[in-house]
């Protein structure tokens, strides 16, 4: 249920097939919209296509369900599932329950991705077994199945979404990581933040006593607080004190110092040498699409931070690339509304910014009057020029866009891929 165009969908039907599986696939999109992804699977004999639409009849006489990530809580079809019996999986909690083998979970509304890529890269430098997946562009984590041995260990990056499938298989990692917690994803949790919360908490709430759950200092106490009396491993809290002395990354910011801290934390846990982790964490660049330098051109600085889809995220950028030297930016914001307070990022674009061009969107609409200023723009490579004729050499270029990339592009991926191949032809 949900072919996508990630790549992950199509690796985990592509599996699914080869191992023998019949095959219902099954996406609201059409075939036009999803040909990429079609093409890819038209191979497989035991696979039928149902696209542009969701039957009833096709989720009663199946053996398991494989729901993808952001299936709405209130499918008719998975409701459908359920009373005819049929188990609902997601990927990344059956491949847990299938492989058997030790998962690293590391969840949050920000940083989950840097310090998944994090960890991993030090794990690697340690010489460990690891299997990258969960949340990670273009990942089967399915057909990680062919690769996993009793050797190996599972690091999986989990949004909400994927860890519904935790709480619906009763399980958590071994090791869970909780980076932070800010409101988003609102208008799918219908301004329920306690049901996101609800979701994410899965990722420790089934673990064991002799299970591993390290909280990012900015929401420790907030599961504390509404979950001590569930939590059944041992717990630490990590933030940027926790980091040795003189520890220096190549990434700018703050909170790229807090993902490092949680990363070592993790590292510690797992016995690896503090003298490996650091050697790791100081020659880490990065990951695409978060704050990553794609360009300097005539002396201006473009960074691609595509996957800043929340107010509090397009904050860290700004405080990021001010603590890099108080650079000028005009920066490239909006997009699809998700129903989060703005204030504070609207008051601190106002003292912190050059100029702001605005990509067209619902969520836009919510702040133009606040931004009276900006021009709003149909398409990216618009939006680009505009910002790039008011940037002089010292200069930055942000594209920081604080919404989600629905209606003008395909996802956040898309819409940082089209940022760097537009500022490459500059």
């Amino acid at each position: 249920m949900g072919l996508g165009l990630l790549g992950r969908g199509v690796g985990d039907a592509r599996y699914l097939a080869s191992q023998g599986a019949e095959l219902i696939v099954s996406d609201l999109k059409s075939k036009e919209d999803l040909v990429t992804s079609v093409e890819a699977l038209s191979s497989f004999p035991n696979i039928t296509f149902v696209l542009g639409e969701h039957r009833l009849e096709d989720f009663q006489d199946r053996d398991f369900i494989l729901k993808a990530a952001g299936v709405p809580l209130d499918s008719i079809y998975i409701d459908e599932a359920r009373k005819a019996g049929v188990p609902i999986k997601m990927s990344a909690s059956w491949f847990k329950e299938l492989s058997g083998i030790p998962l690293i979970g590391i969840t949050g509304t920000r940083g989950k991705s840097t310090v998944t890529h994090m960890l991993h890269d030090i794990l690697s430098a340690a010489g460990g077994k690891i299997l990258l997946g969960g949340n990670v562009r273009g990942v089967s984590t399915l057909a990680l199945l062919e690769e996993a041995t009793p050797e190996h260990t599972a690091l999986f990056e989990l949004d909400s979404w994927q860890l519904q499938g935790f709480g619906e298989d009763r399980m958590s990692p071994e090791l869970s990581l909780f980076t932070t917690f800010y409101p988003d994803h609102l208008s799918y949790y219908k301004d329920d933040i306690d049901a996101y919360l609800a979701d994410k908490a899965n990722i420790f709430l089934y673990q064991k006593p002799s299970d591993t759950l390290i909280l990012g200092e900015q929401m420790a106490l907030t599961v504390i607080d509404k979950y001590e009396n569930q939590i059944a491993s041992k717990v630490q809290v990590a933030g940027e004190k926790t980091l040795p002395e003189g520890l220096e990354l190549l990434v700018p910011g703050e909170h790229n110092r807090y993902d490092a801290a949680l990363a070592l934390a993790a590292a510690r846990a797992l016995g690896v040498d503090d003298s490996i982790s650091v050697k790791a964490l100081e020659a880490f660049l990065g990951i695409p699409g978060r704050l990553e330098l794609v360009a300097l051109k005539d002396g201006v600085s473009f960074y691609n931070d595509t996957n800043s889809t929340t107010p509090e995220a397009t904050i860290v950028a700004l405080h990021a690339l001010a603590e890099e030297g108080g650079a000028r930016i005009n920066l490239i914001l909006g997009g699809h509304d998700k129903g989060l307070e703005m204030k504070n990022l609207l008051e601190l674009i106002g003292e912190s910014t050059k100029h702001v061009s605005l990509l067209a969107g619902s969520g836009t609409d919510r702040i133009t009057e606040s931004l009276p200023d900006a021009p709003i723009f149909d398409s990216l490579e618009e939006a680009v020029t505009d910002a790039r004729s008011h940037a002089e050499p010292g200069d930055t270029v942000l594209l920081s866009p604080a919404f989600a990339s629905f209606g003008m592009f395909t996802n956040e991926y898309d819409r940082g891929d089209q940022f760097t191949a537009i500022v490459k032809g500059l």
